[in-house]
Protein backbone atom coordinates (compact mmCIF):
# COMPACT_ATOMS: atom_id res chain seq x y z
CA UNK A 1 0.00 0.00 0.00
CA UNK A 2 1.29 3.41 -0.74
CA UNK A 3 2.04 5.66 1.82
CA UNK A 4 -0.70 8.61 2.67
CA UNK A 5 1.59 11.52 2.07
CA UNK A 6 5.54 12.78 1.40
CA UNK A 7 6.38 15.16 3.37
CA UNK A 8 9.82 17.39 2.41
CA UNK A 9 12.46 18.64 4.64
CA UNK A 10 15.25 19.36 5.65
CA UNK A 11 16.44 16.79 8.20
CA UNK A 12 15.76 16.99 11.90
CA UNK A 13 12.94 19.56 11.73
CA UNK A 14 10.83 19.79 15.04
CA UNK A 15 7.98 20.70 12.88
CA UNK A 16 8.14 17.30 10.93
CA UNK A 17 7.97 15.71 14.24
CA UNK A 18 5.14 17.06 15.45
CA UNK A 19 3.78 16.13 12.14
CA UNK A 20 4.63 12.52 12.43
CA UNK A 21 3.87 12.35 15.94
CA UNK A 22 -0.36 12.92 14.70
CA UNK A 23 0.47 11.06 11.83
CA UNK A 24 1.88 8.12 13.81
CA UNK A 25 -1.04 8.17 16.29
CA UNK A 26 -3.82 8.45 13.47
CA UNK A 27 -1.99 5.15 12.01
CA UNK A 28 -0.95 7.24 9.05
CA UNK A 29 2.24 6.68 7.31
CA UNK A 30 4.00 9.99 6.14
CA UNK A 31 7.16 9.54 4.22
CA UNK A 32 10.49 11.92 4.81
CA UNK A 33 12.18 13.26 1.84
CA UNK A 34 15.26 15.16 2.70
CA UNK A 35 17.63 14.05 -0.72
CA UNK A 36 17.85 17.62 -2.29
CA UNK A 37 19.15 20.88 -1.87
CA UNK A 38 16.96 23.18 -0.32
CA UNK A 39 16.91 26.49 -2.37
CA UNK A 40 19.13 25.52 -5.29
CA UNK A 41 17.64 26.22 -8.37
CA UNK A 42 19.91 23.61 -10.09
CA UNK A 43 19.18 20.91 -8.10
CA UNK A 44 16.33 19.04 -10.56
CA UNK A 45 14.98 17.29 -7.09
CA UNK A 46 14.16 20.85 -5.81
CA UNK A 47 13.24 22.11 -8.89
CA UNK A 48 10.60 19.29 -9.06
CA UNK A 49 9.22 20.05 -5.65
CA UNK A 50 9.01 23.72 -6.58
CA UNK A 51 6.79 23.14 -9.36
CA UNK A 52 4.07 21.38 -6.91
CA UNK A 53 5.26 24.45 -4.09
CA UNK A 54 6.38 27.57 -5.95
CA UNK A 55 6.51 29.19 -2.87
CA UNK A 56 9.73 27.04 -1.86
CA UNK A 57 9.07 26.67 1.90
CA UNK A 58 9.70 23.37 4.07
CA UNK A 59 7.86 21.26 5.19
CA UNK A 60 5.94 20.40 2.27
CA UNK A 61 3.52 17.73 2.24
CA UNK A 62 2.02 15.79 -0.90
CA UNK A 63 -0.37 13.65 -0.87
CA UNK A 64 -0.13 10.03 -2.57
CA UNK A 65 -3.21 10.14 -4.43
CA UNK A 66 -2.52 14.03 -5.87
CA UNK A 67 -5.33 15.58 -4.13
CA UNK A 68 -3.33 18.16 -2.13
CA UNK A 69 0.13 19.58 -2.05
CA UNK A 70 0.48 21.75 1.49
CA UNK A 71 2.67 23.98 3.65
CA UNK A 72 3.24 25.36 6.84
CA UNK A 73 3.15 23.34 9.44
CA UNK A 74 0.39 24.36 11.54
CA UNK A 75 -1.83 23.56 8.50
CA UNK A 76 0.09 20.21 7.63
CA UNK A 77 -0.86 18.65 11.64
CA UNK A 78 -3.96 19.74 11.28
CA UNK A 79 -4.73 17.73 8.54
CA UNK A 80 -3.33 14.93 9.53
CA UNK A 81 -4.87 14.88 13.07
CA UNK A 82 -8.12 15.36 10.91
CA UNK A 83 -6.95 12.32 8.41
CA UNK A 84 -6.72 9.38 10.75
CA UNK A 85 -9.45 7.52 13.12
CA UNK A 86 -8.15 9.63 16.28
CA UNK A 87 -9.22 12.67 15.19
CA UNK A 88 -11.70 13.91 17.64
CA UNK A 89 -9.26 13.14 20.53
CA UNK A 90 -6.73 15.28 18.81
CA UNK A 91 -8.59 18.02 17.55
CA UNK A 92 -11.10 18.17 20.75
CA UNK A 93 -14.84 16.85 21.21
CA UNK A 94 -16.40 19.31 22.09
CA UNK A 95 -16.68 23.10 20.26
CA UNK A 96 -14.92 25.08 23.02
CA UNK A 97 -12.06 22.20 23.35
CA UNK A 98 -11.35 22.51 19.36
CA UNK A 99 -10.92 26.33 20.14
CA UNK A 100 -8.97 26.00 23.15
CA UNK A 101 -6.41 23.72 21.02
CA UNK A 102 -6.22 25.90 17.81
CA UNK A 103 -5.36 28.52 20.22
CA UNK A 104 -2.33 26.46 22.15
CA UNK A 105 -1.55 25.80 18.43
CA UNK A 106 -1.54 29.05 17.64
CA UNK A 107 0.89 30.14 20.66
CA UNK A 108 3.09 27.31 19.65
CA UNK A 109 3.84 29.13 16.61
CA UNK A 110 3.75 32.76 17.85
CA UNK A 111 4.96 32.95 21.09
CA UNK A 112 7.30 29.54 22.13
CA UNK A 113 8.98 29.38 18.19
CA UNK A 114 8.89 33.06 17.36
CA UNK A 115 10.63 33.89 20.66
CA UNK A 116 12.95 30.37 20.19
CA UNK A 117 14.12 30.70 16.53
CA UNK A 118 16.21 33.94 17.21
CA UNK A 119 18.35 32.79 19.97
CA UNK A 120 18.73 29.49 17.83
CA UNK A 121 20.16 30.96 14.79
CA UNK A 122 22.36 32.74 16.50
CA UNK A 123 24.05 29.48 18.20
CA UNK A 124 23.80 27.22 15.75
CA UNK A 125 23.58 29.54 12.79
CA UNK A 126 25.11 32.85 13.16
CA UNK A 127 25.96 33.14 9.80
CA UNK A 128 22.46 34.07 9.11
CA UNK A 129 21.80 35.52 12.90
CA UNK A 130 24.90 36.79 14.08
CA UNK A 131 25.05 36.32 17.81
CA UNK A 132 24.29 39.59 20.27
CA UNK A 133 23.93 38.97 23.65
CA UNK A 134 21.40 41.82 24.17
CA UNK A 135 19.19 40.07 21.57
CA UNK A 136 19.66 36.36 22.81
CA UNK A 137 18.45 37.67 26.81
CA UNK A 138 15.38 39.61 25.13
CA UNK A 139 13.72 36.82 22.91
CA UNK A 140 15.15 34.22 26.24
CA UNK A 141 13.33 36.53 28.60
CA UNK A 142 10.47 36.77 26.17
CA UNK A 143 10.30 32.71 25.70
CA UNK A 144 10.26 32.49 29.48
CA UNK A 145 7.15 34.41 29.86
CA UNK A 146 5.56 32.27 27.06
CA UNK A 147 6.90 28.81 29.30
CA UNK A 148 5.53 30.63 32.33
CA UNK A 149 1.98 30.91 31.30
CA UNK A 150 2.88 26.74 30.05
CA UNK A 151 3.22 26.66 33.73
CA UNK A 152 0.17 27.98 34.75
CA UNK A 153 -2.40 26.21 32.68
CA UNK A 154 -0.49 23.25 33.95
CA UNK A 155 -0.60 23.70 37.83
CA UNK A 156 -4.01 24.81 37.33
CA UNK A 157 -5.36 21.81 35.14
CA UNK A 158 -4.33 18.10 35.85
CA UNK A 159 -0.28 18.87 35.04
CA UNK A 160 -0.47 16.14 32.27
CA UNK A 161 -2.44 17.80 29.54
CA UNK A 162 -3.25 21.02 28.20
CA UNK A 163 -6.24 20.39 27.02
CA UNK A 164 -8.54 17.70 28.89
CA UNK A 165 -7.67 14.13 29.63
CA UNK A 166 -5.54 12.89 26.80
CA UNK A 167 -3.64 14.14 24.45
CA UNK A 168 -4.04 16.54 21.75
CA UNK A 169 -2.91 18.25 19.04
CA UNK A 170 -2.25 20.99 21.82
CA UNK A 171 0.62 18.75 23.78
CA UNK A 172 2.11 17.96 20.21
CA UNK A 173 2.45 21.69 19.25
CA UNK A 174 3.62 23.00 21.87
CA UNK A 175 5.63 19.91 23.20
CA UNK A 176 7.79 20.28 20.02
CA UNK A 177 9.20 23.77 20.73
CA UNK A 178 10.09 23.17 24.19
CA UNK A 179 11.63 19.81 23.73
CA UNK A 180 14.02 21.89 21.50
CA UNK A 181 14.48 24.52 23.85
CA UNK A 182 15.53 21.80 26.36
CA UNK A 183 18.79 21.48 24.06
CA UNK A 184 19.46 25.20 24.20
CA UNK A 185 16.97 27.75 25.91
CA UNK A 186 15.30 25.79 28.88
CA UNK A 187 18.00 25.87 31.32
CA UNK A 188 17.99 24.73 35.02
CA UNK A 189 17.32 28.15 36.31
CA UNK A 190 14.42 28.78 34.13
CA UNK A 191 13.24 25.90 35.21
CA UNK A 192 13.27 26.46 38.51
CA UNK A 193 11.71 30.22 38.67
CA UNK A 194 9.42 29.70 36.17
CA UNK A 195 8.55 26.28 35.05
CA UNK A 196 9.01 23.62 37.29
CA UNK A 197 6.84 21.42 35.95
CA UNK A 198 7.47 22.02 32.34
CA UNK A 199 9.69 19.08 32.01
CA UNK A 200 7.95 16.02 33.88
CA UNK A 201 5.00 17.23 31.05
CA UNK A 202 7.22 16.66 28.80
CA UNK A 203 8.36 13.36 30.08
CA UNK A 204 4.95 12.20 30.79
CA UNK A 205 4.04 13.22 26.94
CA UNK A 206 7.55 11.13 25.82
CA UNK A 207 5.59 7.98 27.18
CA UNK A 208 3.19 7.96 24.94
CA UNK A 209 4.93 5.46 22.10
CA UNK A 210 3.78 7.46 19.03
CA UNK A 211 5.45 10.77 20.31
CA UNK A 212 8.47 9.20 21.51
CA UNK A 213 9.17 7.55 18.13
CA UNK A 214 8.78 11.13 16.54
CA UNK A 215 10.35 13.34 18.85
CA UNK A 216 13.15 10.71 20.80
CA UNK A 217 14.95 11.32 24.06
CA UNK A 218 14.75 14.61 26.36
CA UNK A 219 17.64 16.55 25.94
CA UNK A 220 18.56 18.67 28.51
CA UNK A 221 20.75 21.32 29.55
CA UNK A 222 22.19 22.87 32.69
CA UNK A 223 23.20 26.21 31.53
CA UNK A 224 21.69 27.85 28.09
CA UNK A 225 23.66 27.35 25.47
CA UNK A 226 25.35 30.68 24.40
CA UNK A 227 26.50 31.72 21.15
CA UNK A 228 30.08 33.22 20.24
CA UNK A 229 30.71 37.61 20.14
CA UNK A 230 31.95 38.16 16.65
Amino acid sequence: MAPFATIYTYPNNMRVQRAQAVAKMNGLEVVEDNDFQLGNASDPKWASILSKFPFGKVPALSTSDGTLNLTEGQAIVRFLAESGPKADQLLGRTVVDRARIEQWACFAEQELMANLTPPMLMVYRPDLVPYAKEGYDTFAAKFERAVKYVETVLTKGNGKFLVGEEVTVADVMVAGPLILASKLLLDAEMKKNSAPSVEGYLRGLLEVPELKEAFGELVTVQERVRGKTA
